[in-house]
């Protein structure tokens, strides 16, 4: 009898998982609630381009169209790429638009059941002959809800949309105390451009947040307004914020994505000869750290503006918090039509915004909260067991416990592809999406559920020495090859992708060095 796949969330990720499953004879359902395919994609600030170079985000068997000849291509280049991509593979008449999974409820093995197995799902498969998922679907249309069975779930839900992360403030402190407006960037994104410029046009706006989003939607603001209403963006830490790939004109990837690159950093479960190149190459990756930095000072002018970082621009890329400036943002701070202010902490009043420390508010007609997205509480909510709700996330001071951030080990018959992080997730997420589809066609098996932990547990201990306080964002970026190569290996493929020594060791690796062996 034929298996059935659910896929939750039609954006790349979604996208490359009913690709790879119809590659393996699997009919899936994708359930999708907007209208089109594209995730993070569909909604963006008009001036947002893709941050990635283009040749580290592409699919490995379907390359950008020559008509695009940007380095970093626009919103709706983006969305065209990704609408080719699925019309090409066919992959359309698999998903169902308008339809959003309100949760989704396994149906089989008992709680305590599922407790004392060894393996995952009991017997180490894909599926189970009693084990069945229940996604409960709504039409967002005529608000009609349907019920599907299914064998297998995979989702891809992301991380960077949909529940958007309000700051909690003291009683009477909050935005019900400002007598302006008060939005998430979500919000923002949400509107046509000409709305978005008509809402910011002539309003003195403040931005919170500092990532590529608040830099972006302040661009546009100072555009508007000019700096006889200058944009405030109020950050709490600076960051390396990149303005290009070529740091002194050599390419990051030579830095930072390649084989040696990652003999300088320790490993989760490495042995001792790694962990000795590590430790003597240390002072190396210091040194490309402050090369690098050297150069986004200079290029930004980062000392001038009081801008410099006290964190190395390692941590920065070891955290996933790499973002490209806005061509010409420091300009615009120069000129004074954006103005930048620390605030460790900040709350509102009456006028706008008061900074912790400060006696005199911000005052300001209209604030942006650009402070990211609750992904783990939308991970978490979509599951209707409290067992599985609680357990999704692992202990709070921990990274989520997904072993090769794909199968969390206590929980059957399903698979979590792009919640962790990369350089460049698109190609991250084919990666797991074709290790997942040849996990559902019993290329390999999974080891014991004790394994897995103690797999993830080592992960976890990688993650806060990289990542610092960021661990929970669960980036890989810094050992990119090293995962890929544990994928390779599990599905039988050669994790050497290049051709001779010095190849395999100092070229970048990127989508075009994983096409199907």
């Amino acid at each position: 009898m034929e298996k059935q796949v659910a896929i939750i969330g039609a954006g790349i990720s979604g996208l490359l998982a009913c690709k790879y499953t119809v590659s393996k004879g699997f009919h899936p359902i994708v359930f999708e609630a907007r209208n089109s395919i594209g995730g993070v994609w569909i909604n963006t600030v008009e001036t947002t381009k893709l941050q990635t170079p283009k040749p580290a985000f592409q699919f490995s068997d379907f390359p950008w169209p020559d008509s695009v000849s940007e380095i970093f291509p626009s919103q709706s280049q983006v969305l065209d790429y990704l609408q080719s991509y699925a019309h090409h593979f066919d992959l359309l008449k698999h998903i169902k638009f308008s339809t959003k999974v309100l949760g989704i409820k396994y149906q089989g093995a008992s709680d305590e059941e599922m407790q004392s197995w060894s393996l995952w799902g009991g017997n180490g498969e894909p599926f189970s002959s009693r084990g069945k998922w229940i996604v409960e679907a709504q039409d967002t249309q005529n608000l009609s809800t349907e019920v599907y069975r299914v064998d297998f779930v995979i989702l891809c839900v992301g991380r960077f949309s949909d529940v958007p992360n309000i700051p909690e403030f003291p009683p009477d402190k909050g935005p019900e105390a400002f007598h302006g407006d008060v939005i998430h960037s979500m919000d923002y994104a949400n509107m046509d451009y000409e709305s978005a410029r008509d809402f910011v046009r002539g309003r003195r706006v403040t931005v919170v947040g500092f990532q590529k989003f608040a830099m972006d939607i302040a661009m546009e603001c100072s555009t508007a307004n000019g700096v006889e209403r200058p944009c405030r963006v109020l950050y709490r830490t600076e960051h390396w914020n990149i303005p290009d790939y070529i740091p002194w004109g050599v390419p990051l990837g030579y830095l930072y994505l390649n084989r040696f690159s990652e003999l300088m950093v320790h490993k989760p479960g490495e042995g001792f000869l790694l962990s000795l190149l590590a430790t003597i190459l240390a002072p190396l990756r210091l040194a490309f750290s402050k090369f690098v930095e050297s150069d986004i000072e200079k290029k930004l002018r980062l000392a001038k503006f009081g801008m410099v970082p006290k964190h190395s621009f390692t941590q920065e890329l070891n955290s996933c918090l790499i973002a490209t400036v806005p061509h010409g943002f420091y300009d615009k701070v120069e000129e004074g039509s954006i103005i930048l202010k620390k605030a460790p902490s900040f709350s509102f009043c009456k006028e706008g915004i008061k900074v912790q420390g400060e006696d005199t508010p911000l005052e300001t007609d209209l604030v942006i909260l650009a402070t990211g997205f609750k992904g783990e509480k939308k991970l978490k909510d979509i599951f209707e067991s409290k067992t599985f709700q609680d357990c999704i996330l692992g202990s709070p001071d921990a990274a989520v416990p997904l072993y090769r951030e794909c199968i969390h080990p206590r929980i059957p018959q399903l698979a979590v592809i792009g919640f962790s992080e990369s350089v460049a997730n698109l190609y991250t997420s084919e990666m797991r999406c074709r290790w997942t589809a040849e996990l559902l066609d019993s290329t390999f098996k999974l080891p014991s559920i004790k394994e897995m932990e103690k797999h993830s547990a080592k992960w976890d201990q990688y993650l806060k020495r990289y990542s610092g306080p960021y661990y929970r964002r669960s980036c890989i970026g810094a050992l990119h090859i090293w995962y890929n190569d544990q994928l390779c290996k599990d599905m039988g493929w050669n994790p050497k992708r290049k051709k001779g020594f010095f190849a395999e060791l100092f070229e970048p690796y990127g989508p075009a060095d994983y096409v199907s062996p």
